[in-house]
């Protein structure tokens, strides 16, 4: 009796795990099938959208000629809305665009919860999506390759938006120093996060227009620019 009682409590124990692992393999299954379709999904947005125009300026912070830089792009595309992640004090920015592109202050979004290129795109996908965008000019340098691009082709290639870099050279304080271990490290957590990134969108609280920026207060504060040939006094 006592030795029925076990083979019984045995067999319930393995039906159990039986039931348990088959619903984890129809776990695994759905999930593929997800990431699969999302995959089909993105890579044929991704195609499509590499031959149309570029929607957004994506500016990654790190040094003050980037931001010369697309404001010289402002000037030849002024409907495309331009995105700058971290990037200089305010008032440097604005005298900038005031200088080079004063007609299209309305057009520069500034986002200011980024501490890391990571944090650049991790903040900065939400409001691209937003936006609509399929198509982004990356805006960097070449103190920032290869992390910052690989990073870009897989972050917004997980949301369907296509990258087209545009590199350009530093006469002012190098952003960034690279190194393999860095690469690594932003990469991998990329990868991972190009995953979640589907489910989850953080905010950004701290995202303005350039033309809102209260010169005034920020003369009263006292801000410092980094300087630059090209930025008149």
């Amino acid at each position: 009796m006592r030795q029925k009682f076990t083979n019984r409590r045995t067999h319930q124990r393995l039906s159990l795990l039986r039931k348990k692992w088959e619903f984890l393999l129809r776990l695994a299954f759905g999930l593929c099938l997800i990431l699969g379709s999302c995959l089909i999904f993105n890579t044929i947005t991704l195609i499509s959208a590499s031959s149309k125009p570029v929607d957004a300026f994506f500016v990654l912070g790190g040094s003050i000629a980037r931001e010369i830089h697309v404001a010289k792009l402002a000037q030849l595309h002024p409907n495309t809305p331009i995105l700058i992640s971290r990037g200089s004090p305010d008032p440097c920015i604005l005298k900038i665009f005031q200088q080079q592109a004063p007609a299209f202050l309305s057009n520069v979004w500034l986002e200011k919860c980024a501490y890391s290129t990571f944090d650049n795109f991790y903040y900065g996908i939400p409001i691209l999506h937003h936006w609509g965008v399929h198509k982004v000019k990356l805006v960097t340098s070449y103190t920032h390759l290869p992390r910052a691009k690989w990073m870009a082709q897989i972050l917004l290639g997980a949301h369907g938006i296509w990258v087209e870099p545009e590199i350009i050279h530093e006469q002012g304080i190098p952003g960034n120093y690279e190194s393999w271990l860095k690469t690594g490290l932003d990469v991998t957590r990329s990868l991972l996060w190009a995953v979640l990134s589907q489910i989850i969108q953080p905010p950004c609280s701290d995202v303005y227009r350039l033309v809102d920026v209260d010169f005034q207060t920020w003369s009263r504060w006292g801000y410092q620019c980094e300087h630059y040939v090209e930025i008149k006094k």
